[in-house]
């Protein structure tokens, strides 16, 4: 059975897919980092967009005033993630004895080439370079809580920074870092109430690197997790699948948040949170609506840009 959402932020919020939102006004809680997020089930999808719909964060800017408008989505001359995506995963906190990496690994592994991230290649830049259907798992270290459990935004950052000065991880500007957390670790600007994941970008060591914090929904199912019985016996992983999905679209579409997001400031993966389509029911009982790499997941839809946009499985 689906949770629904039991917190509701003071504020502007609004259902998933639907209705219309005021996204809040361009802020950064704080720590200086303007960031795109998924909210919790039930609720308003963005954080760090100006009202309006007007765009831009972490020192990315507006796209120049380039404006695009055509399937329910805009182009507002950023760039976009071309070739094939590195995906690098951070696994902080304590993962010992979790199947987590074995479910997490297998998705990005086979997400591209996949129907369901094909949906990517509706994006283009300005000079019509489409994002490519290949990503790929490229690199991922541990960090054993060199922050502590209770994690600010910098402290993310932070993070990503330490996984590339120490040689952990490789300098990859064409890469996205995920900071996957363990159940006992929060991020104190909002997880569980006011967003389940985010990505932004920033400047390391002197280059543009796109990261993103994943946090783990067994710290609060009934928000960032749509079932508590899940495809592959580990609810926390399963549910952080459709996370990583949600912000792996966005952060390749509009990686430095003044490329591709609409009139409300949603990003594509925005547009059709906590919706799943066609579904099916694994051996377990829990319901998935693909199959990657022989594994099952539950993965939210992707808006297509094309045919006047609508939310998907495949392309």
């Amino acid at each position: 059975m689906r949770n629904t959402l039991l917190l509701i932020a003071a504020g502007a919020f609004v259902a998933a897919c639907g209705g219309t939102a005021q996204a809040p006004t361009l802020g950064s809680n704080g720590q200086g980092i303007h960031v795109s997020e998924l909210r919790p089930n039930g609720k308003d999808h963005v954080r760090g967009w100006a009202k309006g719909g007007s765009h831009g964060g972490g020192g990315g800017g507006g796209g120049g005033g380039h404006h695009t408008q055509s399937n329910g989505i805009d182009y507002h001359g950023g760039p976009v993630m071309l070739g094939t995506t590195h995906i690098y995963y951070i696994w902080y906190g304590n993962w010992s004895g979790n199947s987590a990496p074995t479910i997490l690994d297998n998705l990005a592994n086979n997400i591209g080439g996949s129907p369901y991230y094909n949906i990517n290649t509706t994006y283009y830049d300005g000079s019509s370079n489409h994002i490519s259907n290949a990503a790929t798992l490229a690199g991922s270290t541990t960090d054993s809580y060199s922050q502590g459990t209770a994690l600010s935004d910098a402290n993310i950052q932070s993070i990503v920074s330490s996984a590339i000065s120490s040689g952990a991880l490789p300098m990859d500007t064409s890469g996205l870092y995920m900071v996957l957390t363990s159940a006992d670790v929060t991020e104190t600007s909002g997880f569980c109430s006011q967003y389940c994941g985010w990505h932004t970008h920033g400047t390391i060591a002197g280059s543009d690197i796109k990261y993103a914090f994943i946090g783990n929904p067994d710290q609060c199912p009934s928000a960032c997790a749509a079932q508590t019985t899940s495809p592959n016996g580990n609810a926390g992983a399963d549910g952080m699948a459709s996370i990583i999905a949600h912000e792996f679209e966005e952060a390749t579409s509009d990686p430095d948040l003044n490329a591709w997001y609409d009139r409300r400031g949603y990003e594509n993966a925005d547009k059709c949170a906590w919706t799943f389509g066609t579904e099916y029911t694994t051996s377990n009982g829990a319901n998935a609506n693909m199959n990657l790499g022989g594994m099952d997941y539950l993965i939210q839809q992707n808006w297509v840009n094309a045919a006047g946009g609508y939310c998907a499985l495949s392309y």
